[in-house]
């Protein structure tokens, strides 16, 4: 069972594999048919989200969700436009060799506000770069429409990762995601981004008005060499 509850809406982890390598995960849930008429689809530096046929564009359901990069190592994952604007940012700190800070996160989430919808779905990101010393630095943020973003930095041990989402778990009435609580935790026992991917889905699976609520769930593990990432998707 998904540890967020049966409708996390959107949901990042952050972690490592049993192997010590950077890992990162993504669910897209949705209890309308448009939000569940979305896939994951593989570019040439990350995943992002869009229409399974020919609907017209809409940027609070079409989105960038993981993008990265083989010479940083860097990886982004969010549910919405903020993914690049982040990506950019901790990419650029890394190529000047500035010390990389959850403050970069917060400033860039608060400038992107929650969503400007009935819910007022926060928007959450996560990010792993790389310190001085080459060793993963991750965080974690949410903006929510009642308070200012809010960033951790997150540390796991091998097999664990840690993640926030959306909604706090309520099929019937979707409410932000609360911090009182804490990040949620899944363990991990495999060594490849689709198995990743499948266990996050697996794990997700939940019926409102009879439908199956899960749209796609994506994986990514970063290479022993510090900076290759590799990506899989598990779409409905």
């Amino acid at each position: 069972m998904n540890p967020n509850g049966p409708y996390p809406g959107r949901q990042l982890f952050i972690g490592t594999t049993m192997s010590g390598n950077p890992a990162a995960a993504y669910l897209v849930t949705g209890r309308s048919p448009s939000s569940r008429g979305r896939k994951a689809i593989i570019t040439d530096n990350g995943i992002m989200i869009g229409p399974i046929d020919n609907q017209q564009y809409d940027p609070l359901r079409h989105y960038i969700a993981i993008k990265y990069d083989n010479t940083s190592g860097n990886l982004v994952v969010s549910n919405g436009i903020q993914t690049e604007s982040i990506f950019e940012t901790y990419r650029l700190l890394f190529n000047v060799g500035s010390a990389p800070s959850k403050e970069f996160m917060e400033m860039l989430l608060n400038g992107a506000q929650a969503e400007p919808d009935n819910f007022h779905t926060p928007r959450i990101a996560g990010v792993i770069t790389n310190g001085n010393d080459k060793k993963p630095i991750n965080y974690i943020g949410i903006i929510r429409h009642d308070m200012l973003a809010k960033a951790f930095q997150v540390e796991t041990n091998p097999g664990t990762l840690l993640g926030i989402s959306t909604y706090k778990g309520s099929l019937e009435n979707p409410e932000p995601f609360d911090l009182a609580n804490g990040l949620v935790e899944i363990d991990f026992n495999g060594k490849t981004p689709i198995e990743l991917a499948e266990h996050l889905f697996e794990i997700s699976k939940a019926v409102y008005d009879g439908e199956d609520i899960r749209v796609c769930a994506l994986g990514a593990i970063r290479s022993a060499d510090r900076h290759t990432w590799q990506v899989a998707v598990r779409n409905r």
